[in-house]
């Protein structure tokens, strides 16, 4: 369903920008509601990517320096933890100086409430972030700290990060569609 129609020619692109970011946003929100642990830690093949306990008795996300070819399956699980923490937190971390979940790394929960809150949180913390650019900001490039992405602009990474959330959030919804379809059988 698309957003109500919203009068454009007065709207500042960082206006149009962050409703946008809210509509993507709100979209995974809605297909998070009511995630239990099992769904999120469903694993629909064999080999998936998912979060695990470490040795240690902390939740990890699995991860290897380079892509391995074919990308594995991920889990629900692994696909919060990648918007929550490698994604948006980053992002914010790097941005704004700040995060969301508290968390960093490969670092995650094996909570699907805990990571619903955590996403939520590094999303907040993101999006309050990039509503302090203004007009001016969204054009500035990212600078020399993000190596080959130095100069691309707020802009560029701010609809990257919108990509990520609509792209994972979509592959979770139609993981919750095959898990209630398997589940039912």
């Amino acid at each position: 369903m698309l957003p109500p129609v919203r009068p454009a020619p007065t709207e500042l692109v960082s206006e149009v920008l962050l409703h946008s970011l809210d509509t993507s946003w709100d979209a995974l929100r809605l297909r998070l509601e009511g995630l239990t642990d099992t769904e999120y830690l469903w694993e629909p093949a064999p080999g998936c990517w998912t979060v695990r306990l470490g040795a240690d008795g902390t939740a990890v996300a699995d991860w290897a320096d380079a892509d391995p070819e074919p990308a594995p399956v991920t889990t629900m699980a692994w696909r919060m933890w990648h918007i929550g923490v490698d994604c948006l937190d980053s992002y914010s971390s790097r941005l704004f100086d700040t995060t969301g979940s508290g968390l960093s790394g490969r670092d995650w929960v094996m909570d699907a409430g805990d990571a619903g809150r955590r996403m939520e949180q590094a999303w907040t913390s993101f999006r309050t972030g990039v509503a302090t650019w203004g007009e001016e900001g969204l054009l500035l490039a990212l600078g020399p700290n993000w190596g080959p992405y130095a100069n691309h602009s707020n802009l560029d990474l701010a609809l990257h990060a919108q990509r990520e959330v609509v792209h994972h959030g979509a592959e979770i919804a139609l993981l919750r569609d095959l898990y209630a379809a398997t589940s039912a059988s």
